[in-house]
């Protein structure tokens, strides 16, 4: 029997005893409508019950991978996800595949990972290296309710990362930073104060930052497949396929994420105010309430950047995601609305079927 405390379960989570055969279970892969999951059953493969649809309301109600969830068991088949429980943190991005609703798609929130303790943000100090996509990620973990640390891979490779160390530093404000390689074992060392067992840690970055390369590295033992990256262009192979939980010998658990290069920004308000607090902090100092930060007289940005107080680059950088965040809430608000328009639109039209054209 396997004891789900190893895997962050706690008493915080009450399985319905009403439910036959119910037992509390951790999702570690998700495969389309399939989920492969871990029990005191041990491990297994599990469906949506089919009633699981009509009391969903949106797509961050379905189970991702790290979730906790009440499992109808099936000794002989795949068994029943019947509820998940709530989140203590979530990684989501928003997905524009949709489904159309009328004539209009709408927007998703993708639930990448979930229940996890501290959000590994990996970036190569070699041809990949980019201050922006880092931030961009920064600002995403602090919304997600885990910790960042900011990890600068692939030391092996580069004669002196002084300068990739000091952008970070400069704009990662309040986040750990940490130079590792795979190969010499370098900065492994400081990883240990994360490395807790029931510890659960999500990574992200681009392929090819050696995301696997590090699981590896701190499992001790080849637990992830390894493929290498075009030494012309540091671009990497895609790795990983699908997001999945490994547990470590040490009681540590690992959600690895397929690459991704670009990523989207999904309602992260308080999450850039985390990152940016120190700039943010600055608004309050203005002489006026709307100052645009421009050429307003008594700007305390412009105070600040005039005075070598705040970096420009970091500047711009919160104004990009700015507008990245404004963006995306404008969509996803714009197709809300035009969802709710269509449903209106098809309701009226049924209602005028069924009334012979009496509304």
């Amino acid at each position: 029997m396997i004891d789900l405390k190893n895997y962050g379960f706690t008493d915080r989570y009450n399985i319905d005893v009403n439910v036959e055969g119910c037992i509390p279970a951790r999702v570690t892969e998700v495969h389309r409508e399939m989920y492969k999951v871990i029990s005191c059953q041990g491990e297994g493969t599990a469906r949506l019950k089919g009633t699981f649809y009509n009391i969903t309301e949106t797509a961050e109600d379905f189970p991702a991978v790290g979730d906790f969830v009440q499992l109808r068991y099936n000794e002989h088949g795949d068994s029943q996800i019947v509820k998940v429980f709530p989140r203590i943190s979530k990684f989501s991005r928003p997905d524009y595949s949709g489904h159309n609703a009328g004539y209009v798609k709408t927007v998703l929130e993708q639930v990448v990972a979930a229940n996890f303790d501290y959000v590994f943000i990996m970036a190569s100090l070699n041809y990949d290296f980019n201050i922006n996509r880092i931030m961009r990620y920064i600002t995403v973990a602090w919304e997600s309710g885990g910790v960042p640390v900011v990890i600068l891979t692939k030391a092996d490779l580069v004669e002196d990362y002084t300068e990739q160390l000091k952008q970070v530093k400069a704009q990662a404000l309040g986040v750990e930073v940490i130079i590792v390689s795979a190969v010499t074992g370098e900065g492994l060392e400081e990883l240990a104060q994360y490395m807790k067992p029931t510890k659960t840690l999500v990574f992200l970055g681009s392929s090819g930052v050696g995301k696997s390369t590090l699981v590896n590295a701190l499992a001790g033992e080849e637990v992830m497949n390894v493929n290498t990256i075009r030494v012309d262009d540091s671009k990497g192979r895609h790795t990983t396929t699908h997001r999945q939980l490994v547990l470590l010998k040490n009681g540590v658990m690992i959600i690895d994420t397929p690459g991704m290069r670009e990523l989207g920004m999904w309602e992260v308000a308080e999450g850039l105010g985390e990152a940016f607090n120190d700039i943010e902090d600055l608004f309050l100092n203005c002489r006026f309430s709307d100052c645009t930060h421009k050429s307003e007289p008594g700007c305390a940005v412009r105070e600040a950047i005039d005075a070598g107080k705040l970096e420009y680059s970091r500047w711009k950088n919160y104004l990009q995601l700015k507008s990245e965040v404004k963006f995306t809430e404008d969509k996803v608000a714009y197709m809300r609305e035009k969802k709710e328009f269509f449903k209106k639109v098809n309701k009226d039209v049924k209602t005028r079927q069924i009334t012979g054209g009496k509304r």
